[in-house]
């Protein structure tokens, strides 16, 4: 399919990382510190977890209806990680990043490489742990997973952080307050680009007699 126009007056960023990296909670964070800032939400196959919410986390859905949606063309990418299907929908992310919306997109790495095809400005994050004995660590105090899925997420986790070079910016995530800042910073440099600051600025532009 042929991409989108690229001159969206809004952002996407896109941010992805290995289970149990805090990817989930950084991006979180960011969406209540920065009111510019919106969630996509992304369909996925696989069942809620705790207190998630249909339509707030995630538009959990059937494998049925996924499959309806891939023949219709409806997601901009998706992907099968641990088992089960997570897709994002095309029309959700250019209608509001065309209404000069920020977006940020909490997806796995494949997605992530599909969406910088058909949105090549989209901003690409990758977040790491500090260490492996501390990603799985923090995988087995979420207190989720069998020993069995823990492996298996540990095993995926190698395979992606090899992936680290598709992407524009990369925050390690030792410190939770730094890699916060981190991600902030990044945001906020994508406001201060030449083409930004001319939508945002326009009258500042004009008076100035800029081109």
């Amino acid at each position: 399919m042929k991409p989108p126009k690229m001159d969206y007056p809004g952002n996407l960023y896109v941010v992805a990382a290995p289970s149990g990296t805090g990817k989930s909670s950084l991006v979180k964070a960011l969406l209540e510190v920065d009111s510019r800032m919106e969630l996509s939400v992304s369909h996925t196959t696989r069942a809620p977890r705790g207190q998630e919410v249909h339509g707030r986390e995630y538009y959990f859905t059937s494998p049925e209806e996924f499959d309806r949606m891939v023949a219709a063309d409806a997601f901009v990418e998706w992907a099968q990680v641990h088992g089960n299907r997570y897709g994002t929908s095309r029309k959700t992310i250019e209608d509001k990043i065309a209404a000069g919306a920020d977006i940020v997109l909490e997806i796995d790495f494949q997605g992530a490489v599909q969406i910088k095809q058909q949105f090549p400005n989209a901003v690409l994050i990758f977040i790491l742990p500090p260490s492996w004995p501390e990603l799985r660590a923090r995988l087995m105090r979420r207190n989720e997973d069998s020993e069995a899925t823990i492996e298996l997420r540990m095993k995926n986790a190698a395979q992606e952080v090899a992936q680290v070079d598709k992407f524009d910016f990369v925050i390690i995530n030792e410190l939770f307050e730094r890699a916060l800042f981190d991600l902030k910073a990044i945001a906020h440099a994508q406001r201060l680009k030449v083409a930004a600051q001319r939508r945002a600025r326009a009258e500042t532009f004009r008076a100035l007699d800029i081109p």
